[in-house]
């Protein structure tokens, strides 16, 4: 896999592949503006332009960007549906200034309409946006969730579903979350339920629609439906479900992306532990 992090986009988006080189790492995520905020201001010429000098200096293989927490595109009200349809918008389109191959998005919340409108409300949603960008380039991509409250994207078979009403193949895909999964409630941490969780994704979803993974340990345990990230190791899952992912010859190619608690030091520790699951294949 191509271990990666979340980093920090302080100063401007150019310091990501910056702060991604201290980390020792060829894969990042980024915010690619404030994740609190309905509208920030445009990205500006030069920065892009020093965002992807900077790429090509750090030797970046992969970068992924992160929706803002707000948008929720499968909305009640029509004022907030409006402006999550607009800041995804925008965020598709800072993605492709950047030449951001992924943007992962945690699906929706139906806020007590029920699951099926829900669903159905985020693939409206994505319809109408990749119509409004017909030519686009980022591939929009569903996060697992931990299926907390009233979000939706906890299932397999949900994130399938999503995938056939917006019938857009090109323009959509997949990201696994190991924390938000486990909280879902399939178990990865023996080998043959780690086998059997992947053989269902494969059966219901496909693993050819899988683009990224988050590593993430979690706070709390099998099916509790809560999202809280731990660090690797260091939680209910343990270190043999990254061991099992990080030897995955299916996922050898894929971006692998810590988003654990703390601070850079706390990433390096991880990323520590990371690799010294990856076993010598020469």
């Amino acid at each position: 896999m191509i271990l990666g992090a979340h980093v920090s986009t302080a100063g401007g988006v150019s310091n990501a592949p910056l702060n991604a080189r201290k980390l020792g790492i060829t894969a990042f995520q980024i915010f690619t503006k404030n994740q609190n905020r309905w509208v920030q201001k445009p990205l500006e010429a030069e920065e892009i332009d020093k965002y992807l000098r900077n790429c090509d200096e750090c030797g970046i293989e992969c970068a992924v960007a992160h929706d803002a927490y707000l948008i929720n595109l499968c909305a009640t009200d029509e004022d907030n549906l409006r402006k999550s349809r607009a800041a995804f918008l925008d965020e598709m389109q800072r993605a492709d200034q950047l030449r951001i191959p992924f943007l992962v998005m945690h699906p929706g919340s139906h806020k007590g309409s029920g699951e099926d409108a829900g669903l159905g409300g985020i693939a409206e949603s994505l319809r109408v946006l990749f119509d409004q960008q017909p030519d686009g380039r980022v591939r929009v991509l569903l996060e697992t969730t931990a299926g907390q409250g009233t979000n939706l994207g906890y299932t397999f078979e949900q994130l399938a579903e999503l995938i056939r009403l917006v019938d857009c193949d090109e323009r959509i895909g997949v990201c696994v979350d190991t924390c938000h999964i486990f909280a879902a409630g399939y178990d990865i941490r023996t080998r043959p339920a780690y086998d059997n969780v992947f053989e269902k994704f494969d059966k219901i979803v496909g693993l050819d629609r899988l683009y990224v993974f988050h590593l993430n340990d979690s706070k709390k345990e099998l099916a509790s439906r809560v999202d809280r990230h731990e660090h690797i190791g260091e939680g209910r899952l343990g270190l043999e479900p990254f061991d099992y992912l990080l030897n995955d010859e299916r996922f050898k190619d894929i971006p692998a992306l810590l988003e654990t608690p703390g601070e850079m030091d706390d990433y390096i520790r991880n990323l520590d532990v990371l690799r010294n699951l990856v076993k010598d294949v020469s």
